[in-house]
């Protein structure tokens, strides 16, 4: 696949792999070796073992959908502000929806990283740190989007090509994604936090609006207020406000 992004790093040393395991680890790979400079992509037409949040496994039809992974060395952000490069590369996907599918309002990012229309996931991330000391070392940039897939093993999964009727040249859409964590990447490391997280509750799937969460086994009806800095969900339930961790309350 021919991917050129007009980037100034981010994407600049490319590893194209037809079939692997899991571009995350491959990249961790070129990590440990010492070949990855930052903004090194691995990226590949087939993703056979790649996982998700909370341990899922990530569903992808081989030659269908965009996977790759990006390494950054995000050393200027403190050990408990990991949730702000979430919200950054969050954006980034966000940013590159709506540049395909138009400013919808049923566009949005489902706490804490995923992309959504409407109930439907288009998209999921999942970023590994690692830690030196109090600072983040290096980050490795796990990124899955449905692009021409129509049909998934679950209800609740659509794609680009399922909501437009169009078949995409996965290329160009990942040159295009490359340049948008680029510069929301770079947005980060120019220190303007309140405008990253201000621009993630715009979007944010659910933001103050009454629905029905599933916390400790029972249903419990609330509205999401806000996302903390180290990213747990405030969510006001019964004039109380709430936080949760990704594992402490579910979407009903």
């Amino acid at each position: 696949m021919e991917i050129s992004p007009q980037t100034l790093f981010t994407g600049q040393q490319l590893l194209w792999l037809p079939a692997c395991g899991s571009t995350n680890a491959e990249a961790q790979r070129l990590l440990g070796e010492n070949r990855a400079s930052e903004g090194c992509t691995v990226a590949t037409g087939h993703q056979t073992a790649g996982r998700g949040q909370r341990g899922n496994q990530w569903e992808a039809a081989a030659g269908e959908n965009l996977t790759l992974s990006v390494v950054w060395l995000p050393t200027f952000l403190a050990a408990g502000q990991q949730f702000l490069l979430s919200q950054a590369v969050a954006l980034a996907v966000h940013d590159w929806a709506t540049a395909l599918l138009g400013p919808a309002p049923a566009l949005r990012l489902k706490w804490p990283n995923d992309l959504y229309y409407g109930g439907q996931k288009l998209g999921g991330i999942l970023i590994e740190n690692a830690l030196s000391g109090a600072q983040i070392q290096h980050s490795v940039v796990g990124i899955g989007l449905n692009v021409n897939q129509l049909v998934f093993g679950i209800a609740t999964a659509s794609s680009l090509a399922a909501l437009t009727g169009r078949a995409y040249d996965l290329g160009p859409l990942a040159a295009r994604l490359l340049e948008c964590l680029e510069r929301r990447y770079l947005q980060l490391r120019a220190g303007q936090v309140g405008a990253l997280r201000r621009d993630y509750l715009q979007v944010l799937y659910r933001y103050q609006e009454p629905h029905a969460y599933e916390v400790a086994g029972q249903r419990v009806h609330g509205q999401i207020v806000g996302v903390g800095e180290d990213g747990r969900l405030a969510v006001e339930i019964d004039g109380a406000v709430r936080r949760f961790g990704l594992q402490e309350i579910r979407h009903v």
